[in-house]
């Protein structure tokens, strides 16, 4: 059996969606599995053993519109899986499974194209991995014990070790790892609490932070180094998602707001804080597994989103603004071991 897995959503999305990928190999057993991303989170999946075919879908860009989609189908018909398995709810991903000729198209009964569908699954409030699990019930398989992995090389931990020897770094040195940045406005943390967290870090427990995020993060995440007055290494821009995996696996924690960096930090057993404003957990997107921590403000406006957005709609942004660096220190601290340092005055 051949399997294609659809998943042209953000990097949170896709680190979620790899343990979908796993058990269609490991556990119902598929030949071949390929995977459509989009091209901005396709190294995610490099030297990834249960994936053999990458398919780069750029619908933001060379490939927008109808006549790349028919064309991608076309590829993909000639391919000739057996079943396409879709956890993005999107037209668009149902349009292309069906239009690629794909005879089995199973996705949730909430997707967008689901008229497209051949097998519609419940869209549960559970954890993504369980739900995007739950994709193969038809199939009956035991998916007990499967999480979300990447799988970065000794040449992506080689440009980390020489990022942190550049950066004065010892390989020994504690460090925390810090990700500000998000595609949505909204669920940014506040900069100057982020620079606060650093400074607590650095001083009250020797830790040296480091900054993640793409190179559109890299003016927010120097904005913040500038304002903490401690020194950590903006990796912002400098690495591929891989290489900001094998970074994230040598810290002692990460804290990022409700993105992808914290999936990534949890795929590779980092411990996260996650900081969650206008989104909840309840929508299931936490980092999975045991040992992580959520901060949030709890308020009756919240969520007021399924994903955030470029607005507070009541104009106080309040969910963010409520959580004090104190507050994430002190679940920092927790991770790391520590005693709960005072209360700043």
């Amino acid at each position: 059996m051949s399997i294609l897995v659809i998943q042209t959503a953000f990097v949170g999305d896709l680190v979620l969606s790899t343990s979908l990928i796993e058990a269609a190999r490991t556990r119902l057993g598929a030949g071949r599995v390929g995977a459509v991303v989009r091209p901005e989170t396709a190294n995610l999946l490099r030297n990834n053993p249960h994936v053999d075919d990458i398919v780069i879908y750029d619908k933001k860009g060379l490939q927008k519109g109808p006549l790349e989609l028919l064309r991608l189908a076309r590829g993909l018909r000639d391919a000739a899986f057996d079943a396409a398995l879709i956890p993005h709810r999107s037209f668009r991903s149902a349009l292309l499974a069906y239009l690629a000729g794909v005879p089995v198209r199973v996705g949730f009964d909430r997707s967008a194209g689901r008229m497209l569908l051949t097998d519609r699954v419940s869209y549960r409030a559970v954890h993504e991995v369980e739900r995007n699990l739950s994709l193969l019930a038809s199939w009956e398989v035991d998916t007990n014990g499967i999480h979300p992995a990447l799988y970065p090389d000794d040449h992506d931990r080689k440009r980390v070790d020489s990022l942190m020897r550049d950066s004065g770094i010892a390989p020994t040195e504690q460090i925390c790892g810090v990700s500000p940045g998000s595609v949505w406005a909204t669920k940014r943390w506040l900069p100057g609490r982020f620079a606060e967290l650093i400074r607590r870090l650095a001083e009250v427990y020797g830790y040296r932070s480091v900054l993640f995020g793409s190179s559109e993060d890299r003016p927010l995440c120097a904005e913040i180094s500038a304002e903490s007055g401690v020194d950590p290494l903006n990796a912002a821009g400098q690495l591929t998602l891989l290489q900001s995996a094998a970074l994230a696996a040598r810290c002692s924690a990460v804290v990022s707001n409700d993105t992808g960096m914290g999936h990534v930090a949890a795929a590779m057993n980092t411990p996260v804080v996650a900081v969650f404003g206008p989104t909840v957990p309840a929508f299931g997107f936490v980092p999975f597994g045991h040992g992580h921590r959520v901060v949030e403000t709890p308020l009756d406006c919240r969520p007021c989103s399924p994903h955030g957005g470029d607005r507070c709609p009541i104009g106080t942004h309040d969910c963010m603004r409520g959580i004090t660096a104190e507050q994430v220190v002190e679940a920092v601290a927790v991770h790391l071991g520590k005693p709960v340092p005072p209360v700043m005055d």
